[in-house]
C-alpha cells in the first residue's frame, strides 16, 4: 500500500508541475526535470525503483510509436539531408567525442562504458522539442527535421548503445565484430517491423469494443519490442517501422469510434510515462551521492559537466557546418522545392543546432543497465545531468531564440489543409448528386457548415464560424440542461443518461473541432 501512495503522490506533484509549466510558458519536461532532482533530496523521498530489463521497453516503446505513428513520411522524404545527417553523423560524432572526453577524464573507464555512455546522451527527445515548439508556430521545416531527428536518432543511438552494451560484458569493442551484427539488426527490423504491423491491423479491423481495441495496442506495442529483442533486432527500430506502417494502413480500416478513445488514451499514457521516467532517475541521483567522497562527488560533476558542452558543442558544429554547405548548393543551383517550405537559413540553423534537448530515452536507457555495469552511478548521474542542463538551458532559451530570429512560412500545413476540405466538400457533393430528399438536403447543410466555411470569402468566414460557433453552443448547452433536468427529476435513470451524455460529447466535440479548437 505504501508504494501506492508514494505512485499517487508523484503523480499529483507531476501534475503540478505540468501546470506550473503550462502557466510561465515553458516545456513541461523541464518542470519535471527539475522536480525529479530536487525529489531526491527531500526527506522521506520515496524509493520507488524499476527493474532495469524493464525500463527501455516500459518508457521508451510506447512513447516511440506515438512520435512514429505521427511521422509524415512525404515531409521526412523531402527533408532527408538534414535528418539522415543529425540521425547518422551527428549521433555518431556525438557518441565519439563523449566517448573520447571521458576516456580523458576517467582514463580507468573502459572503452565500451564510455561509448555507451556517448551513445546514451547522443539522441535528442521528441517530447521536449514539441513542447517548446507548439507554444510558437515554428516553420513547417524545422519541426519536421527535429521531429524527424528525434524519431529516427533513438534508433540509431541505441543500436549503438546495445552494441557497447553487449562488449562491456565480452570485455572487448570492435567495430569489424559488430558490424555484421549491426547491419543484421537494422534489415531485420526494416523487414520485421512492416510485418508485424500488417498481422496486428487484420486483428484490429475486427475489433470494435473500446476498452479490448486500446488494450490490445498496448500489448502489440510491447510485444513487437520483445519479440525484436528476443529475436536479436532492434526494439527501436522494428517499433518504428511498426508504428509508420500502421500509420499508413489504420485510417482505412480502423473505425472512428474506436480511433478517437485511443488517441485521448496514448496521449495520457506518454504524458504519465515521461513523468516516471524523470522521477525515478531523479530518486537514484542523491543514493549515488551519498555514495561517493566529496573528491569523487565533484569528478563525477565536472565529467557530467564536461559531457555536457561536449554534447551541445558537437551539435552545433554540425549542424552549422552542414548549413552552411546546404546554402553555399543553394546559391550556386537554386532552392526548388517539391512544395513551398522555408529556404535554409543561418537562422533557422541556429535553431536547428540549439534544439538538442535530452529526454525520456536517455533516461530510459540509463535506467535499463545492469546493476554490476561497470562506472554506472557515474552514467546514470551524467545521463540525467546532460538532460537536466539541455532542458534548463536550451528548453528555455529556444521560444526565445525563436521570437528574436523571426522566422516565417506561408504556413504550407495551413493551406494543405484549406485545399483537402475544398476536395472534401466537393466529393461530398458529388456523392449527394441528384438525391432531393430533405435528409440529402440536410446532411449536404451540415458538410458545408462544416467544411465550406473554411473556404468562404475571407471577410465572411469569421462571421460564420462565430455564428455557428454560438448556435451549436447553444444548442448542446440547452440540450445537455434538459437531460439534466430529466435525470433530476428521476424520469430517467442514469442508464438512459449517461447515453444521452455521451451523444451530446460528441455533438460539443464535433463543433469545437469544426472550429479549429
Amino acid at each position: 500500500m505504501r508504494e501506492l501512495e508514494e505512485l499517487l503522490v508523484l503523480f499529483v506533484a507531476a501534475v503540478v508541475l505540468s501546470a506550473a509549466a503550462r502557466r510561465t510558458g515553458a516545456p513541461y519536461p523541464v518542470f519535471l526535470a527539475i522536480g525529479g532532482a530536487a525529489l531526491a533530496f527531500v526527506p522521506g523521498a520515496p524509493s520507488l525503483a524499476v527493474p532495469p530489463e524493464l525500463a527501455l521497453a516500459l518508457f521508451v516503446a510506447p512513447v516511440l510509436l506515438d512520435a512514429a505513428y505521427d511521422a509524415s513520411l512525404r515531409d521526412l522524404r523531402e527533408n532527408w539531408a538534414a535528418v539522415a545527417g543529425l540521425v547518422v553523423f551527428a549521433v555518431a560524432l556525438t557518441t565519439a567525442c563523449v566517448a573520447i572526453v571521458l576516456h580523458v577524464l576517467v582514463p580507468a573507464m573502459p572503452w565500451a562504458a564510455a561509448i555507451t555512455l556517448g551513445a546514451l546522451v547522443a539522441p535528442p527527445d521528441a517530447v521536449a522539442a514539441s513542447a517548446v515548439l507548439s507554444q510558437v508556430r515554428a516553420p513547417h521545416r524545422i519541426v519536421t527535421v527535429l521531429e524527424g531527428e528525434s524519431l529516427l536518432n533513438d534508433a540509431s543511438a541505441l543500436l549503438v548503445y546495445r552494441l557497447a552494451v553487449g562488449a562491456v560484458a565480452a570485455g572487448d569493442f570492435s567495430i569489424t565484430a559488430v558490424a555484421p551484427t549491426f547491419l543484421l539488426s537494422v534489415g531485420g527490423s526494416v523487414l520485421a517491423g512492416p510485418l508485424l504491423g500488417w498481422l496486428t491491423l487484420r486483428m484490429f479491423e475486427r475489433i470494435e469494443h473500446i476498452p479490448t481495441a486500446i488494450i490490445l495496442q498496448f500489448v502489440s506495442t510491447f510485444g513487437v519490442w520483445i519479440l525484436a529483442e528476443h529475436a536479436g533486432l532492434s526494439g527501436v527500430l522494428t517499433t518504428v517501422c511498426f508504428a509508420m506502417s500502421l500509420a499508413q494502413w489504420a485510417p482505412r480500416r480502423i473505425k472512428s469510434h474506436v480511433r478517437l478513445p485511443t488517441n485521448a488514451v496514448w496521449q495520457t499514457a506518454v504524458f504519465a510515462l515521461n513523468v516516471l521516467a524523470f522521477i525515478f532517475v531523479g530518486l537514484q541521483i542523491q543514493p549515488i551521492l551519498a555514495s561517493l567522497h566529496v573528491g569523487d562527488r565533484q569528478q563525477y560533476l565536472l565529467v557530467a559537466a564536461a559531457v555536457l558542452l561536449t554534447v551541445i558543442g558537437v551539435r552545433f558544429a554540425w549542424h552549422m557546418s552542414f548549413n552552411a554547405v546546404v546554402r553555399w548548393w543553394h546559391r550556386r543551383h537554386g532552392f526548388h522545392p517539391p512544395r513551398p517550405m522555408l529556404r535554409p537559413s543561418v537562422g533557422s540553423g541556429l535553431v536547428i543546432s540549439w534544439a538538442g534537448m535530452r529526454g525520456i530515452v536517455t533516461l530510459a536507457a540509463a535506467l535499463a543497465l545492469p546493476s554490476e555495469f561497470p562506472y554506472r552511478g557515474l552514467i546514470v548521474l551524467t545521463a540525467f545531468l546532460v538532460v537536466l542542463g539541455t532542458l534548463v538551458v536550451q528548453g528555455l532559451t529556444l521560444k526565445p531564440l525563436l521570437k528574436w530570429l523571426n522566422l516565417q512560412d506561408d504556413d504550407p500545413v495551413e493551406g494543405e489543409v484549406k485545399g483537402a476540405r475544398r476536395q472534401a466538400l466537393d466529393a461530398v457533393l458529388t456523392a449527394l448528386e441528384g438525391d432531393v430528399s430533405p435528409d440529402a438536403e440536410r446532411v449536404r447543410r451540415t458538410f458545408r457548415l462544416k467544411l465550406g466555411d473554411a473556404v468562404s470569402v475571407p471577410a465572411a468566414g469569421g462571421e460564420l464560424r462565430a455564428a455557428y460557433r454560438a448556435a451549436h453552443e447553444r444548442a448542446v448547452h440547452a440540450a445537455r440542461q434538459a437531460v439534466l433536468a430529466m435525470r433530476d427529476s428521476h424520469e430517467i435513470g442514469d442508464d438512459a443518461f449517461h447515453q444521452l451524455e455521451l451523444e451530446l460529447d460528441w455533438l460539443e466535440v464535433a463543433g469545437s473541432l469544426r472550429d479549429g479548437r
